[in-house]
């Protein structure tokens, strides 16, 4: 009998695109980002009305498609340091920023006097305000510009024009030549640009507030973030028919890929979607320095115990990027919370378990993916029914799953870790050992096992990171 994924990978897969894929994914950048689901397609929906109202070149609304779609790829990137800086959920800080003026200095120097420290010692708090006081504008420039550089090196990665690279990289650049990181001015940002941070700044307006708030904060942004003829031209489009309603959540995903103009419209192939699930993984992974490379890892440690296990070329291929997507749920996790030093307390725990529902979540939302989406997401489920999210046991868990919980395991030990160094593969192994029949299955060790041969002739954990 087929697997779900291998007969979804059979019929299913030819007849995607990959504006398929991208639209799923995008809703593990809302949750670093602190939005609402489904904020980069609302900004989509958005900016290719805009777009459509100002231009009908079909290359460059297709470059505009995409750059809307993947602004926000470089979004983990800067997570750690946020929390290092601010002290608190870098989510809510993103999500906060976004409906702040930052040339209004007043209303900035309110949203660092909310943040910086919040709840911690008064001494502690005075530190962080005074650190931000002096070094604001160049950690500003610092945390924009890795985000962007990121963002457009993923892009890159994924395959699309440099145009679209281009477009990710000064999505936070302004009309004025105040934004960051490059103060580029005018008609020196790209079109597709400007065009995407008006559309996040309606859409940021209208989940706060609603239409009126949205209309009002393009109006007064405009000549200063905002190119004035394109403000101009979201007024006209804005109060038509239908364009508010259009981003209701029912259907908002079919809505977005229906829109894909035909110029940049790319069938899915198997390749393809592997590199897709590489790019995210990326993602996945620069959210925290200590997951560096994580998710590629647990992919190697699982594809060779599956090797091993004798699975079939497609099932190790789907495994793989179930492996590369399996944390895909931390992105909604504080960093925080995943760099702990210490024990985690009982709201982190939940916190941090909820990263594998997360996980389901984003994946099942398109048909595809609905096997792998069951594999990623139970990787913390245990044979004997005490594991998350779901207390599956024994024969709940399918063998693809068994063996990224293995692999994931064996990373977790092997790789340094907040709260310890990271160990030799033998004493990971030993430990391991220990939970054999109850967390791990004895089949899929024995493989790990034998396979630890070609994983040490690899380089080991530390250099399996790309």
């Amino acid at each position: 009998m087929l697997l779900d994924i291998e007969r979804d990978a059979g019929i299913a897969a030819p007849a995607l695109r990959l504006a398929d894929i991208i639209a799923t994914l995008s809703y593990a950048l809302d949750l670093t980002e602190g939005q609402p689901p489904g904020h980069c397609l609302r900004a989509t929906l958005i900016g290719m009305r805009l777009g459509r109202r100002l231009c009908d070149d079909p290359v460059l609304l297709g470059d505009l498609y995409y750059t809307l779609l993947l602004k926000d790829a470089g979004c983990s990137s800067n997570a750690a340091r946020l929390w290092a800086l601010y002290g608190g959920d870098e989510r809510l800080i993103k999500h906060d920023f976004k409906t702040v003026d930052s040339d209004d200095l007043r209303a900035l120097l309110g949203f660092v006097l909310r943040h910086a420290g919040s709840g911690e010692a008064w001494r502690l708090r005075a530190r962080r305000l005074l650190h931000l006081a002096r070094h604001g504008e160049g950690l500003a420039t610092e945390l924009i510009q890795t985000r962007c550089e990121r963002g457009a090196g993923i892009v890159t990665r994924l395959g699309f024009p440099a145009r679209v690279a281009a477009g990710v990289h000064a999505l936070d650049e302004h009309w004025n030549g105040k934004g960051k990181p490059l103060g580029l001015q005018g008609e020196a940002i790209p079109w597709a640009a400007r065009i995407a941070l008006l559309a996040q700044v309606a859409d940021v307006f209208h989940c706060a507030a609603g239409p009126m708030a949205a209309r009002a904060e393009i109006a007064r942004r405009s000549g200063t973030w905002f190119d004035p003829a394109m403000a101009a031209a979201f007024a006209a489009i804005e109060t038509a028919p239908g364009f508010w309603e259009m981003l209701d959540a029912e259907g908002l995903g079919s809505r977005v890929t229906a829109i894909e103009p035909q110029a940049l419209a790319i069938p899915l192939d198997e390749d393809r979607l592997d590199v897709v699930a590489e790019g995210f993984a990326d993602v996945i992974d620069a959210k925290s320095a200590f997951t560096s490379g994580h998710s590629r890892r647990v992919t190697f440690y699982a594809d060779r115990i599956a090797e091993r296990l004798g699975l079939t070329d497609q099932r190790r291929r789907w495994l793989r990027r179930a492996g590369l997507l399996h944390d895909i749920g931390k992105l909604g996790v504080s960093t925080g919370v995943l760099d702990k030093p210490g024990r985690l307390g009982p709201e982190e725990w939940t916190a941090m378990r909820r990263h594998a529902s997360l996980t389901e979540d984003i994946l099942v939302r398109l048909p595809v993916f609905r096997g792998m989406a069951a594999m990623a997401g139970a990787h913390h489920e245990r044979l004997d029914g005490k594991g998350y999210p779901k207390g599956l046991q024994g024969e709940q868990i399918g063998l693809e799953t068994r063996i990224l919980t293995t692999g994931d395991i064996f990373d977790a030990l092997t790789a340094e870790r907040p709260y310890r160094a990271a160990m030799p593969s033998a004493q990971a192994l030993a430990i391991m050992q220990a939970d054999l029949g109850t967390a791990i299955d004895p089949a899929c060790f024995a493989a790990l096992q034998a396979a630890l041969p070609a994983i040490e002739q690899a380089g080991g954990a530390g250099a399996i990171s790309s």
